[in-house]
């Protein structure tokens, strides 16, 4: 009987996910194609202020896309909010909000990609990538919760053009305990907790 039960719960269970699930789906869809449009905003510098009510991505929105932490990291949302939670999980809010500001500063910018999930990559087919954790050989998937659903507001909110650029316009970043020889040739522009934030004095990538 206790296996009987056991059983039909585990049934209810998967049900419920999955009648879960399809209801999420034209939510997610609909934060993926509102993401689409900000990056390519953001890519081509149109506009700083924040985005119009009816283009923002809402809360809601962006906690449907990839809610497990395990999806392909194939969208705007999902590339943003897993280097936003490998960069700096664990660290207070400004930090992981610094790292977004890093990784938006980027986009569109001479010498980097024009799409989020491209900056994110960037160097990773000649492993040297400019996100250490795509190149560490180690899974993605998210393993704290708590700590992805904060990186996933965080990453709406700067899709949304919503987050203060606590970094001044950097474009390279490092944690404060190494002293990469590269961080000599640019002007440091913040420090946030246990960050470093610099950008190049004339202004171009590297």
């Amino acid at each position: 009987m206790g296996l009987k039960w056991l059983a039909g719960c585990f049934a209810v269970t998967l049900m419920a996910g999955g009648v879960m699930a399809t209801e999420q789906a034209p939510i997610k869809a609909k934060a993926e194609e509102k993401a689409q449009v900000l990056e390519e905003k953001a890519a081509d510098k149109v506009s700083a202020a924040p985005a119009p009510k009816s283009e923002a991505i809402t809360p809601t929105e962006v906690q449907a896309v990839d809610p497990a932490g395990s999806a392909p990291l194939d969208d705007p949302i999902t590339c943003l909010a897993r280097s936003i939670y490998w960069e700096a999980k664990g660290r207070d809010t400004p930090e992981m909000q610094a790292v977004a500001n890093v990784v938006m500063n980027r986009l569109g910018h001479d010498g980097f990609p024009g799409t989020v999930c491209e900056v994110v990559k960037q160097g990773s087919e000649t492993k040297s990538c400019q996100f250490s954790w795509w190149c560490d050989g180690k899974a993605d998937q998210v393993k704290e919760d708590a700590e992805y659903t904060l990186a996933k507001a965080i990453a709406g909110k700067a899709l949304n053009r919503q987050l203060p650029d606590r970094t001044h316009g950097a474009l390279y970043f490092h944690d404060r305990n190494v002293h990469p020889s590269w961080a000599r040739e640019y002007r440091k522009t913040a420090e946030v907790g246990k960050f470093l934030f610099y950008k190049p004095v004339g202004g171009d990538a590297r």
